[in-house]
């Protein structure tokens, strides 16, 4: 029997990864093909790809939106996709690369129409080192978040020695999570430049980082600093590359850290402070759409948050919660969160309230495990219904989560903590009410995404 290989990777490597799997290993059998498919999870890779694997394989399929080593494959059939792909285009890539239509990796690419891999376009190379800070960063995001915002259990002012709130655990809590919510910048621009040009652009990066909080710059400043440093390293590497094979050590170890730390971190210093003047005019903007028409910023964040389901226009709306959690203000993420949590629920809802008069079995079963994901704060969980029919329910995920988002921020809800869903309701002011304005969003959606769905099936029935 043939056999094929597959890399899955998406940038928070929670969802993604494993729809993509599955969905590739379906293929697989379908067309009567062994497959391996080595995962690129949130928790470290997991089934990876051997050399005796290598050998065996006719070629590989890279459904990624991060770095996974692709250059272990030059040599070999290779199909590089975005991960999206692997989940909606399984069956074409295994077909494309039993066929014989897929490229040789750094070799000749294929002109045949029915090649699916093309080379990537600049776009999609800094959305995948963008994400991949982005992916890195949120560990120490929800974990120092959570851990600032369980010191608040004890009072708003718990890690204060001089305030009568003040208790000793609390404030070791405020320590902890403040450290690893306050390299969230640092690490974000680091793994930027690690994406782009490996260890020496992750030093340069993560100094850029450093100097972008030091100066204000922000996560702004972050992106440059990655970029710059990522960039810049390649650079360097290129032009040492004339040196003789006995100052390789020298080389990695000592000149290309210190020029790019030097250049980095000087320039950082020199546009840290126009950056976080941005920075600061952004922000202050946020809050006084928050303050005087949060309608509209509900309507703006709700959208955002439904638009890609955890892709980069959801990363946008999240990171600046983020950003503005770091800063004190937890009303924005209330908002982000309640439009982050309403898609599965929708999906849950609906199936649920429809059942067998406009979902299948399998919709079903999918839409109880909505409930859980929905839960925890997992967007990605809606995807599979709207990779079917993104036109019809894509606006429905949009308005749903747009009028969690505008409750929300109308009944002036905290939430302290970046992640975690309705694990993390002891921590917000208003839970129950927070709790409400999500399933109010929800219901709406399940309601109209249930409607369509009937709908849908009659037209069906009538054309048949």
């Amino acid at each position: 029997m043939k056999k094929i290989l597959a890399v899955t990777g998406c940038p928070t490597g929670i969802a993604h990864t494993y729809m993509a799997e599955e969905a590739l290993k379906a293929a697989a059998k379908k067309a009567g093909v062994e497959i391996k498919v080595e995962t690129n999870g949130a928790g470290g890779i997991d089934n990876a790809i051997t050399d005796s694997d290598l050998k065996d394989a006719i070629g590989v399929i890279i459904a990624a939106d991060k770095d996974i080593n692709a250059e272990r494959f030059n040599g070999m059939a290779v199909i590089e996709v975005p991960v999206k792909d692997g989940i909606h285009k399984a069956g074409a890539l295994v077909e494309q690369l039993l066929s014989g239509h897929a490229s040789i990796r750094k070799g000749h690419v294929s002109t045949t129409s029915t090649d699916i891999n093309v080379k990537e376009s600049i776009g999609r190379q800094i959305y995948k080192h963008l994400m991949s800070g982005v992916s890195n960063m949120l560990p120490f995001v929800v974990a120092g978040g959570v851990l600032i915002a369980i010191s608040f259990l004890w009072g708003i002012y718990s890690a204060d020695p001089t305030s009568p709130q003040y208790n000793e655990f609390a404030a070791l809590l405020m320590k902890i999570g403040g450290q690893a919510f306050g390299i969230m910048v640092p690490v974000f621009t680091a793994f930027i430049a690690s994406s782009i040009a490996g260890r020496p652009g992750m030093v340069a990066g993560f100094v850029g980082g450093l100097v972008a909080n030091i100066t204000g710059a922000g996560f702004l400043g972050g992106i440059i600093a990655g970029f710059a440093a990522g960039y810049l390293m390649l650079y360097v590497k290129k032009w040492l590359d004339h040196l003789p094979r006995q100052f390789e050590g020298l080389k990695s170890i000592f000149i290309m850290p210190l020029i790019g730390v030097f250049i980095i971190g000087a320039g950082m210093f020199l546009l840290g402070e126009p950056i976080a003047s941005i920075n600061n005019g952004m922000k202050d903007w946020l809050q006084s759409l928050q303050q005087a028409n949060p309608i509209l910023l509900g309507i703006v964040i709700g959208c955002m948050c439904s638009f890609d389901f955890g892709g980069p226009v959801n990363k946008a709306a999240y990171v600046t919660g983020t950003m503005l959690l770091g800063e004190g203000n937890f009303f924005f993420m209330a908002g982000v969160s309640a439009a982050c949590i309403v898609p599965p629920f929708v999906i849950a809802f609906s199936t649920t309230i429809f059942r067998g008069k406009a979902f299948s079995e399998d919709e079903r079963a999918a839409g109880l495990v909505n409930y859980v994901l929905g839960s925890t704060h997992i967007t990605e969980g809606a995807i599979p219904f709207a990779a079917k029919d993104p036109l019809r329910v894509l606006p429905i995920m949009m308005l749903s989560s747009a009028i969690a988002a505008v409750l929300t921020f109308l009944s002036h809800i905290q939430v302290p903590a970046p992640h975690g869903g309705f694990l993390v309701l002891p921590l917000v002011n208003k839970p129950f009410l927070w709790v409400g304005c999500i399933f109010v969003g929800a219901l709406v959606g399940a309601i109209l995404l249930g409607l369509s769905r009937m709908h849908q099936n009659r037209k069906l029935i009538t054309n048949v």
